[in-house]
């Protein structure tokens, strides 16, 4: 089973079975470990959107905690459970899938572009802002680009 995550607090997460389920970020790290906890002793691939350290835009340091402490806890509940993690830049997920850059765009522009991305590729999935980027990780990783 393939795995591919968004690790912001509004992220989401998309689990590869035979159809694709898509869940928002879980609220509680319960939760978040009872999802990603493997269902069978096979092996199990993970793409973790790398960490990312600037982002050019005003974020408050208090998101950017929240944020990085986020995605040290996915990728502890990943290692724990033995998961191969393969993290992803954004670029380049991004760059896989030709989506150019955010350059002239707001935030709600390009998470708005990247939602209806994802809408055009999976439409009788349920695309939420929450879900899409997890969904394109998806994809790109499908199309084997990332590694």
């Amino acid at each position: 089973m393939n795995v591919t995550i968004d690790p912001g607090a509004s992220g989401g997460i998309v689990l590869g079975y035979p159809n694709l389920v898509t869940i928002p970020m879980p609220k509680t790290d319960g939760d978040i470990e009872m999802m990603l906890r493997p269902a069978l002793d096979e092996p199990y691939v993970a793409y973790l959107e790398q960490l990312v350290k600037y982002t050019g835009r005003n974020m408050p340091s208090s998101s950017m905690a929240v944020y990085a402490s986020n995605w040290g806890f996915l990728k502890g509940v990943l290692t724990a459970h033995k998961y191969r993690i393969i993290l992803v830049p954004p670029k380049k997920w991004q760059a896989a899938l030709g989506l150019g850059s955010a350059t002239g765009l707001t935030k709600t522009e390009w998470k708005n572009k990247l939602k209806n991305m994802a809408q055009q590729l999976y439409p009788n999935l349920t695309v939420t802002l929450s879900t899409a980027d997890a969904i394109l990780i998806y994809e790109a990783a499908k199309r084997g680009a990332l590694g």
